[in-house]
């Protein structure tokens, strides 16, 4: 496409709707609000909060996010029936801009085996859904699901009545990652020669990775003259994930040669905001991932460090510092204040509450008296230890002390705090003094689990590096995530455990209260 000035493409974020739909991404009321604030100070243009139907949980949190986030478009989901567009705006009324986006399949498979309607009910269906959804808020998004295998002559019905009804956008889903770049391209631009009205909607791609095509296709939408891309952070999703949100933007930005296009994104925020969903969610980016993993700008090759040395473009495309990558992770000491701590954090991707500061302010200070060197790592665990804890801080660690040796029964001592009243036990079982201090939190608490997964990973560098242990836990039938950070493995384990059973006890609180639903759990 020949232009004169760029196109300005506009981000639609999906991470707490779609990307929330990964197995073990779900997250709790306080991180989905942590999430969209960085989502905000990222730049995206619309805000995709959640499926207000979907549970009480994702509707509060739709709310909230409605109530307290300003400056993108805040989205909420609806099927195209009432029930569902009635709840979306009952969440998004209090949004300085909202966007309804209603959703309903198109193709051929999905009329036939899932809804088990007609190619006119579909239509009348749709038009009904824009027609009530508009008549709440002027800014109506309509999705064709599985728009990628619908019939192209019955697409183009379909995208024209929703648009006479009223839609200003009309998205173009990949709904099962199927399709090609080329069948993209050509899809979109058949819906731009075809579809009369087309002028009246911004065209929108929503693009999955189950054959990893999730980047290619939303670039041939956008080649094509789409004027929306809707992705995640880090791809996350359902099944194989979504378009990455910086990979696109960044393959825009640094091919501006051939795409000719621009977006709102501050690009110096995508590493943050990537490190702030993986701390939260657990879903840990590969180390070679595109644009925002550890080794997306590191050079171990003798020719390529030659090369670098000598002219930094000859094997770099983009400037670390473009993605937020620091030159040096050091930055901070034992003499620093809460000042300097907390414009750190907010370079990093953290927004603080001054009741979190001075939390984390004070884990800082003890840190650094242990530590020589605090890395930006060790303030990254101290935060998101806080964040993670302020779900609910009913059992606190206290003190604890372990014994063990080789062929020794590990020994742990545990004091913990529940309100005014403190708990010491000792136990003498486990494998290690790592399953001992799984048994002692157990044993005091009261409430037994299933570990699913336990992850140790060192937060920075060096032998006095902190240690971050993630674990996700099973209780009836329903599963926990918790996260603990220490210079002691054993400490942060207890701290994970933690963790993870204050959020049991909130929700069977809030469960027994009928103020949540089990999926939300």
């Amino acid at each position: 496409m020949t232009q004169t000035t760029p196109r300005t493409i506009r981000i639609f974020d999906t991470t707490l709707r779609d990307g929330e739909q990964s197995p073990g991404g779900s997250m709790n009321l306080s991180e989905k609000l942590e999430v969209a604030q960085a989502l905000a100070s990222l730049g995206v243009d619309i805000m995709e909060a959640g499926f207000p139907i979907a549970s009480p949980g994702d509707f509060e949190a739709v709310r909230e996010i409605a109530a307290t986030i300003r400056g993108p478009v805040i989205c909420g989901l609806a099927r195209c029936n009432d029930g569902d567009i009635d709840r979306a705006w009952e969440a998004l009324q209090k949004a300085e801009r909202a966007r309804i986006h209603v959703f309903l399949a198109t193709s051929a498979i999905h009329r036939e085996f899932k809804l088990r309607m007609t190619q006119d009910e579909i239509i009348s269906r749709a038009v009904h859904g824009v027609k009530r959804a508009l008549s709440y808020c002027d800014d109506v998004e309509f999705s064709a699901e599985d728009a990628a295998r619908t019939e192209i002559d019955f697409l183009c019905r379909v995208v024209e009545a929703a648009i006479d009804a009223g839609a200003t956008t009309i998205n173009v889903p990949d709904t099962v990652g199927y399709t090609t770049p080329n069948e993209m391209h050509d899809r979109i631009q058949t819906l731009l020669y075809r579809v009369p009205n087309i002028d009246r909607a911004v065209l929108s791609c929503h693009c999955h990775d189950d054959l990893g095509l999730a980047v290619a296709n939303s670039l041939a939408a956008v080649v094509a003259g789409a004027g929306q891309i809707e992705c995640t952070i880090n791809g996350i999703g359902e099944r194989a994930g979504n378009c990455s949100l910086e990979e696109v933007v960044m393959a825009m930005r640094t091919r501006h040669d051939l795409y000719h296009t621009t977006t709102q994104i501050r690009t110096e925020r995508l590493v943050p905001t990537s490190r702030l969903l993986s701390k939260i969610t657990g879903l840990d980016v590969q180390r070679n991932k595109a644009i925002v993993g550890r080794n997306a700008f590191a050079h171990e090759s003798g020719i390529h460090q030659d090369g670098m040395l000598k002219e930094r473009s000859t094997y770099e495309i983009m400037r670390p510092e473009d993605v937020g990558f620091a030159k040096t992770d050091l930055v901070l000491g034992k003499h620093s204040g809460r000042a300097a701590l907390a414009d750190r954090a907010r370079e990093l991707g953290f927004h603080l509450t001054g009741e979190q500061l001075q939390v984390v302010f004070d884990q800082f200070k003890i840190l650094a008296d242990k530590k020589k060197n605090i890395f930006d790592g060790d303030i990254i665990a101290l935060i998101q230890q806080q964040i993670a804890g302020a779900t609910n801080t009913a059992w606190t660690l206290e003190s604890y002390s372990v014994e063990s040796g080789t062929k020794r029964v590990p020994c742990v001592e545990l004091t913990l705090r529940h309100g005014e009243k403190v708990f010491t036990e000792r136990v003498q079982q486990g494998d290690g003094p790592i399953d001992a201090a799984f048994w002692a939190v157990e044993s005091i608490i009261g409430i037994k689990t299933i570990c699913k997964e336990f992850r140790v990973r060192s937060a920075t560098i060096g032998r006095d590096a902190m240690g971050e242990v993630n674990v996700e836990v099973e209780h009836e039938g329903q599963s926990y995530r918790g996260t603990g950070a220490s210079t002691d493995t054993v400490e942060a384990t207890i701290l994970a455990m933690l963790n993870a059973m204050n959020r049991i006890v909130t929700e069977k609180s809030l469960r027994s209260a009928g103020k949540v639903s089990p999926q939300d759990a």
